[in-house]
């Protein structure tokens, strides 16, 4: 239809279904598809290794015990502390970046590595068990170590070594994989208690920084902190110590290194833009989805054993589980925080959105089961039997 100046006007039901088609094409990019499925698949591995750090299959006890000592159970201190250290944390590396790039690159590369090696643990198990036995090989003072952990820490310190040359974003993110994995399977929230009072604190931290701290600090500082590259160490080495010849020109033109706190993948649609996810929008829900898959297997082994004593069970329990229910609403949270960035073309604390919709339906799912008391109040831990029996 022509306009007053003999212009075109669009129809608005037709400039809707542009506008929406926009949308759904931004949100199938590759990128974005992409953040999506590893995300997910963090979260359901690391749960995973966790609850297999609990049952100890195939560990004789001192292996066992050995695991259990280096898993972390918060407490309701604990949980509340958390997000006022990571503030902390944030600011430390938004005043002191450029003064300590070094030191965060080095303790970067090395958790990395450590947590590389846990990530890829399983499948080196897989590839050397047709030749290898089960006895550990001595390191001397490093300690005694089985074949499998020895290739997935050679594995994990060529990954970082070729990290630290090419700066490369994948590299980046197979190692931030392993930080997430390995954080989910140390770290336990032993119940709902602890686990809303860790995940309300976080999302009040993950709105202040990205929403109001410009306005105190003239400056978005999450994002700046998440997007602000590193000097590469080789280059420092090379520059404090003179290093000359070609290593030394190929140490003093390293790449800067985008340091492993977040997942990013690259668009389809728009050559050079990324989507870039917090590996706290992985770990935290994760933390929360690993205690509901343990709390799923905890019921199954109570109910297994009333089955064998001859009680009924109700039929409807097993269809679905507690994590079943809360993955399902970390994707709607992962979904709604996506399409809040493109609405708004900004950065979006994933944790508004991620933090609502998997703890609100775990509420009522737990209410409408009559299992909200019992993970409210640490289910896991068994209460002492009395000293004197009453007659």
């Amino acid at each position: 239809m022509g306009g007053p100046g003999g212009g075109v006007s669009m129809d608005p039901t037709a400039h809707a279904t542009a506008e929406t088609f926009n949308l759904a094409y931004s949100i199938m990019d590759s990128s974005r598809v992409s953040t999506f499925f590893i995300s997910i698949l963090l979260i359901v591995y690391g749960s995973f290794r966790s609850l297999a750090l609990d049952e100890g299959k195939g560990e004789e006890g001192d292996e066992k015990e050995k695991k259990e000592s280096n898993v972390t159970t918060l407490d309701s201190l604990q949980a509340m502390c958390l997000p006022l250290g990571a503030s902390v944390s944030l600011l430390i590396m938004f005043f002191f970046f450029d003064s300590m790039q070094l030191l965060f690159a080095v303790c970067t590369a090395v958790i990395a590595t450590v947590a590389l090696a846990f990530l890829l643990l399983p499948m080196c198990q897989y590839f050397v068990r047709p030749c290898s036995t089960k006895g550990k090989i001595s390191l001397g003072l490093c300690g005694r170590f089985t074949l499998a952990e020895i290739l997935s820490v050679g594995i994990s310190i060529c990954v970082v070594c070729v990290w630290v040359l090419t700066g490369h974003w994948a590299l980046m993110d197979f190692m931030g994989m392993g930080l997430c994995v390995a954080f989910i399977a140390f770290v336990r929230l032993p119940s709902l208690k602890v686990s809303t009072l860790l995940l309300s604190g976080l999302l009040l931290y993950d709105v202040f920084w990205v929403f109001f701290s410009q306005y105190v600090f003239s400056a978005n500082v999450m994002v700046r902190v998440a997007t602000r590259p590193a000097e590469n160490p080789m280059g420092i080495m090379a520059r404090k110590f003179s290093i000359g010849g070609v290593g030394g020109n190929i140490a003093r033109n390293a790449p800067r290194l985008s340091l492993p706190g977040k997942l990013v993948f690259p668009s389809s649609h728009t050559a050079g833009h990324f989507s870039m996810l917090g590996l706290g929008d992985i770990v935290m829900p994760g933390l929360l989805l690993c205690f509901v898959m343990r709390y799923d297997a905890y019921k199954r082994a109570q109910h297994a054993k009333l089955a064998e004593s001859g009680i009924p069970l109700p039929k409807h329990w097993q269809r679905i589980s507690y994590f079943h229910c809360s993955l399902f609403g970390y994707f709607l949270g992962l979904l709604t925080a996506t399409i809040s960035s493109e609405v708004f073309k900004a950065a979006q604390p994933a944790l508004l959105y991620l933090v609502p919709f998997t703890l609100l339906p775990l509420f009522a799912m737990a209410w409408m089961k009559g299992d909200l008391r019992s993970m409210w109040s640490e289910p896991f831990v068994t209460p002492p039997a009395p000293k004197f029996q009453t007659i």
